[in-house]
């Protein structure tokens, strides 16, 4: 399920994008994600109090998780799939410490996405779009892999 050489670079100069403003896309990815799954804020201990979008979008520790995130995921895409060594401890703290159900990686998956659709508008079109859906599930398949390995049934 590798991505070619185009959707990788398709990714990339997204990410690229991302990166402009990493706090405020981080920040727009966790609003959506609470938004969508409120469950899921339960799993930010420092931000499962924010009940308003108004409280979210003024919280400082919702921005600096937003970026440490992005941050994050941003590390894993540039490595184009080889990305063992970054996914490795990530995994680990997910499946041992956080205990983040492989299916939430799914819906903030999804929350990039729209998020990414909603901020760069005509700069993430259809290609862009599957492309970094690729890239996230091929991410979500490697961290339950890893899961499994560590008897995570998340």
């Amino acid at each position: 399920m590798g991505l070619s050489d185009a959707e990788w670079q398709l990714v990339l100069n997204a990410w690229g994008k991302v990166e402009a403003d990493i706090p405020g896309h981080g920040q727009a990815v966790l609003i959506s994600l609470f938004k969508g799954h409120p469950e899921t804020q339960d799993k930010f201990e420092k931000l499962k109090n924010l009940k308003s979008e108004d409280e979210m979008k003024a919280s400082e520790d919702l921005k600096k998780q937003g970026a440490t995130v992005l941050t994050a995921l941003g590390g894993i895409l540039k490595k184009k799939g080889q990305h063992e060594a970054e996914l490795k401890p990530l995994a680990e703290s997910h499946a041992t410490k956080h205990k983040v159900p492989v299916e939430y990686l799914e819906f903030i998956s999804n929350s990039i996405i729209e998020v990414l659709k909603s901020k760069l508008g005509g700069d993430f079109g259809d290609d862009a779009k599957g492309a970094m859906k690729k890239a996230l599930e091929l991410f979500r398949n490697d961290m339950a892999a890893k899961y499994k390995e560590l008897g995570f049934q998340g």
